[in-house]
């Protein structure tokens, strides 16, 4: 009997490493970013929002928020327009699921009343700008299917590219074409399909910085509409982790005293 060494043994599984489907190598992406954005517990943001419409005129909101990681489940978010007058002291909380649908409110101020976003609601447009209510939650695993694509290279960064297909009802979107950084594990390009399997939009990530030497985050988002022409950056001013918060911050008597 031949001895087994290290080299026979790695040949008895080469076979098993190569018929690995482009499901389920997609699948093992999407879990690994996940796992790495595992354990930054709350986070508090300063951020800015510019609107640009078809001829490129632009128009600026203001906007502070905070995020709760929720164990086994969804994120909690919470987020407050601080300008322009118009829109000041509106406020949006969001319960992201895994396998049930988001509970999304919005707090109207002229109106003193919130208002529960129906499913139905949630691929229109957020406060007037190029996100939709879904692209705002979060990004939970078992919402979508994967597919691995290609490995690719975006502004000389390595990629991989791969396809998610929501497995949600109502979703905006038939699939989005994820661009995702092979060192980060974070989406530098996402192109968003829509129910008619056209490209809907795009969204690049941009100036990304490390927190706690571990969690990264973009400091400038850009959403273009192909469609209307129109588009919308996101600019993050500030991120402040370990906050404290609780669930209490986000229950929906917080949208009503949200400043």
């Amino acid at each position: 009997m031949k001895p087994i060494t290290l080299l026979s043994i790695l040949l008895l599984f080469t076979p098993l490493l190569q018929a690995q489907t482009a499901e389920e190598k997609g699948l093992a992406i999407a879990v690994e970013a996940d796992k790495r954005n595992q354990g930054w517990k709350d986070q508090a943001t300063r951020s800015k929002m510019i609107l640009r419409n078809k001829q490129g005129e632009e128009s600026l909101r203001q906007m502070h928020g905070k995020a709760l990681e929720v164990m086994n489940d969804g994120d909690k978010t919470l987020i407050v327009f601080d300008s322009p007058r118009d829109v000041k002291g509106t406020a949006f909380l969001s319960y992201t699921h895994i396998m049930k649908p988001d509970d999304q409110w919005l707090y109207l101020p002229a109106l003193k009343r919130v208002k529960r976003i129906s499913s139905s609601s949630k691929s229109g447009p957020f406060m007037g700008s190029e996100f939709s209510y879904e692209d705002i939650s979060s990004q939970e695993v078992p919402k979508y299917r994967y597919r691995y694509i290609r490995d690719d290279v975006i502004d000389a960064r390595p990629v991989f590219v791969v396809e998610r297909f929501p497995q949600y009802r109502r979703s905006g979107y038939t699939k989005m074409v994820t661009f995702i950084d092979k060192a980060m594990y974070q989406p530098l390009k996402i192109d968003y399909y829509d129910r008619k399997k056209r490209l809907l939009k795009t969204l690049t990530q941009h100036d990304f910085k490390q927190y706690l030497s571990k969690y990264w985050r973009p400091s400038r988002m850009e959403m273009v509409n192909h469609q209307n022409g129109k588009s919308t950056s996101l600019i993050w001013e500030s991120y402040k982790f370990n906050n404290g918060f609780t669930d209490r911050d986000f229950d929906r008597s917080s949208l009503k005293r949200a400043r």
